[in-house]
């Protein structure tokens, strides 16, 4: 084999195995979701507002600087196509709708609470390391598409019929997860040395951190 195949198929395998990782992540995120027919409507409320205070202004300014971290054409590329369906059909413009059809704006209180964990993201995010923060978006779309049903659900519990949002990203957060791993393998056939996997999850346990105070706030 090639030296440009043994790079291909190593960074396949290392793929492989970021999913394998990954993928529990997401699932203990899950079944850790309080039951909605058991939360109250403030308790309801108190999800949305918390993912809203996040997302809103957070998630286009961590996937531009996954864009400025990489350095092989194609993260470039997938990277590119994702910001621009962001900024194009105006998803914070979506998840602001959302919040107001069920009176979730986000509150000094709810902002207060993930703001901790918010700046160790931020902090995390900062530093543009490319195969880190890759991973760590893979990360939060692959949770986000998961989520949606569970989100769209709080919402009809709250009387609201305002799902844009939650239909559209349950539907293109799945495709937006498999390309971000295959720039996650473009980055990698490009890395001469990259660290094993453990110390590239870095983002993802800081992340995951903050999600879990969205759900289950301290």
């Amino acid at each position: 084999m090639n030296t440009i195949g043994l790079e291909f198929t190593t960074s396949l395998s290392c793929v492989d195995a970021a999913q394998e990782r990954i993928a529990p992540m997401i699932d203990s995120l899950l079944a850790s979701l309080p039951d909605p027919d058991q939360l109250t409507d403030h308790e309801r409320r108190g999800i949305i507002a918390r993912y809203t205070a996040v997302l809103e202004g957070n998630f286009i300014y961590w996937m531009t600087a996954t864009y400025l971290s990489v350095q092989s054409p194609e993260a470039h590329a997938i990277i590119k196509e994702n910001l621009q369906t962001e900024v194009r059909d105006n998803h914070p413009g979506m998840l602001r709708r959302f919040a107001v059809a069920t009176r979730a704006t986000s509150t000094d209180l709810d902002r207060r609470t993930v703001d901790r964990d918010l700046q160790q993201v931020r902090g995390f995010v900062a530093r543009m390391a490319a195969l880190d923060i890759v991973l760590m978006m893979a990360f939060f779309e692959g949770f986000i598409a998961r989520f949606m049903p569970y989100l769209a659900g709080l919402a009809t519990r709250l009387g609201s019929s305002e799902l844009e949002y939650t239909d559209v990203h349950g539907v293109v957060d799945v495709s937006h997860t498999e390309e971000l791993y295959r720039a996650f393998a473009s980055e990698l056939a490009i890395t001469p040395d990259a660290p094993p996997l453990e110390k590239l999850l870095g983002g993802v346990a800081l992340l995951r951190t903050l999600i879990a105070t969205i759900l289950h706030p301290k």
